[in-house]
């Protein structure tokens, strides 16, 4: 079975999973990731759950059974980013149907809609066979037709005049990516199918291996050379060590050898994830999902440090400032948060005079987990504020968080200790709230003891 088929077969099966089931199964990934732990296909299958969560909340791709037929090869080069996006060799999700219609209507007008029909009543027969070889029919006729305007020849007007009519932002990078890798599906497929599933150190032997099979895919198309890359990126565990095809082609890891290289695309691709990632990664700052975030910190972080590690980047270079950019960029993402957290805690466990209290109220259970999230957040950016350009502030915010719970723990204690039966389990919960914070901040031996500390002064209120 193709590595194509397999990732096919592996959307299936999260798209028929209940959303609580997926939910749960992204929670218990991304967990693993911030543990550190490797485990085979976590960042594909965390990748595909995201993405049937953004068509859950922005609805599926309105493509046609004959649509989806013929847009097959392209699956490994579809990002779910903005039509306007800039990742090399790759085509936005959102503008396969703009393509399509641009096929049907412009590029053979003629024969692509009596194809299409054909495709679509092959699938509604289950004539796989049938399906595929129509498709393939219409692949290589759109390839030869859209070829006509990119050779030397061509009449630029009508070349222009054609991609005007496209409709995506990207118009001529799209029709390019359209044409590459229409005709050379079949040295792509091979690659594909010849490489591991998951390659989990892009080093030694295996380097060299991937290296030989992407020569090998590019001698007949140099064009080839971006989408055999892209191919061997999506196998890898740690998608950054792309760059090591660059500085074994340059012989070194300076940055302005391996700029001399033909190989120099893969930065140009590691650069472009990060940036992904980070708008990404502004994305579920709005909508809350902490380990979603925290997850995708390490992620940006390892890719980071990857990126800074296997080349010799100047910062004055074009790289260096694009790096130094997306590192800015992060930063000003997280200041809010961060410069947030305190305040949060300090208003959920804040003593309250019993006229405050509503009687035998607790604290609302959502709100101290989104709040031990936040902190559980902080935690992860101070583990990884070098690569993110937060150290100066996350150390200061963990600082106010120790000295917090720290100091004024006996304060929550002696609520507890004092508390009437009316007021007494909001003051209880807001002490098991300050134990579950003092976890993530302090430890979890402190909070044992401060969980202990509170358990006798509950009972001494009982007793008395």
């Amino acid at each position: 079975m193709s590595g194509a088929d397999t990732v096919e077969r592996l959307r299936q099966f999260l798209r028929e999973l209940s959303p609580p089931a997926r939910l749960l199964l992204m929670g218990e990934l991304e967990r693993c990731v911030l543990r550190g732990e490797d485990i085979a296909g976590a960042d594909l299958v965390l990748q595909e759950l995201r993405r049937v969560l953004r068509e859950q909340r922005d609805g599926p791709p309105r493509l046609a059974g004959a649509a989806r037929q013929f847009f097959k090869p392209f699956e490994p080069f579809l990002v779910d980013d903005v039509a306007g996006h800039t990742h090399p060799g790759r085509i936005a999700r959102s503008s396969l149907e703009a393509l399509w219609t641009w096929i049907r209507r412009d590029v053979l007008p003629g024969d692509a809609k009596p194809l299409a029909d054909d495709i679509g009543a092959a699938l509604l027969a289950s004539d796989k066979a049938k399906a595929d070889y129509l498709a393939r029919k219409l692949q290589d006729r759109v390839a030869a037709a859209v070829d006509g305007y990119f050779e030397g020849g061509s009449d630029e007007r009508a070349r222009r005049r054609l991609l005007a009519q496209v409709g995506t932002p990207r118009a001529e990078e799209d029709a390019a990516t359209l044409r590459c890798v229409l005709q050379g599906q079949d040295r792509l497929a091979s690659l594909s199918e010849r490489l591991p599933l998951r390659i989990g150190n892009l080093a030694g032997d295996q380097l060299d291996e991937c290296k030989q099979l992407i020569d090998y895919t590019e001698q007949a198309n140099r064009d080839l050379l971006l989408y055999a890359l892209l191919i061997v990126r999506d196998r890898l565990a740690a998608p950054w060590q792309l760059v090591r095809l660059g500085t074994k082609a340059a012989g070194s890891n300076a940055a302005a050898r391996v700029a001399d290289t033909r190989y120099r695309v893969t930065v140009t691709i590691v650069l472009a994830d990060l940036e992904r990632m980070v708008r990404e990664l502004s994305d579920e700052l709005h909508n809350g999902r902490g380990f979603a975030v925290s997850a995708l910190l390490k992620t940006i972080h390892d890719s980071a440090r990857g990126l800074r590690t296997e080349l010799d980047l100047p910062i004055a270079s074009t790289w260096g400032r694009s790096l130094g950019a997306i590192r800015a960029k992060i930063a000003d993402l997280l200041h809010n948060e961060i410069e947030s957290t305190p305040g949060r805690v300090r208003n959920l466990l804040r003593p309250r005079p019993s006229t405050e209290i509503r009687p035998y109220s607790v604290l609302d259970p959502d709100e101290v987990s989104e709040i031990e999230t936040l902190v559980q957040f902080v935690g992860t950016c101070r583990q990884f504020a070098n690569e993110l350009a937060v150290g100066e502030l996350t150390q200061r915010i963990f600082s106010e968080l120790q000295q917090y719970l720290d100091y004024d723990m006996r304060a929550l204690l002696d609520g507890v200790r004092h508390a009437g039966t009316a007021d007494r389990a909001f003051r209880q919960s807001q002490a098991d709230a300050a134990v579950r914070l003092c976890a993530k901040v302090l430890g979890k031996d402190y909070a044992a003891l401060v969980g202990k500390a509170a358990e006798v002064a509950g009972g001494e209120r009982k007793a008395g």
